[in-house]
């Protein structure tokens, strides 16, 4: 299976200056949960917007840059490539950005969206999910708390 997991805003918006907008912590335990002893998938920004690779997950960064090289990733030039190294997993992940995730709508299978219900000010964002190929399949909403400035709904889309 592959399966595209991002959070989004109701418009789509994913994030602003290679950084996310907003802090759930709760989101992030499921993302934790969900790729934990996978392969991720992900373009170089996305890579360098972590202070260090993510525990227990096997790391492929896609780059136009034949020449880059990072610690604890395996460098590869196409999306193609990077699902043909995780072929053997029985689930891989991939985790953005934005134009990893639009060629990433081609392959996979399942998409895990968290949609963060607000309005955001940013550069980049997730692709329009069409409708005539994916159907949701489970939501569960989250309320603000404390900890969690916006409301949001886990989304589990599969292609149909």
């Amino acid at each position: 299976m592959i399966t595209i997991i991002a959070a989004a805003g109701e418009y789509n918006e994913l994030g602003k200056d290679n950084d996310l907008v907003w802090h759930l912590p709760d989101d992030f335990k499921r993302f934790k949960q969900l790729t934990t002893g996978h392969h991720i998938i992900m373009g170089r920004k996305t890579f360098e917007s972590f202070p260090k690779p993510l525990p227990n997950r096997t790391h492929i960064v896609i780059t136009r840059n034949p020449d880059y090289k990072k610690e604890g990733a395996i460098i590869t030039n196409s999306l193609e490539s990077a699902l043909e190294i995780a072929k053997n997993d029985n689930e891989i992940f991939i985790i953005g950005g934005g134009e990893i995730y639009t060629l990433g709508l081609a392959f996979a299978t399942k998409i895990e969206l968290t949609r963060v219900h607000a309005k955001f000010d940013v550069d980049t964002y997730f692709p329009v999910i069409p409708s005539e190929d994916w159907k949701i399949t489970n939501e569960v909403f989250h309320d603000k708390d404390d900890c969690h400035h916006h409301a949001f709904t886990y989304q589990t889309f599969l292609k149909k």
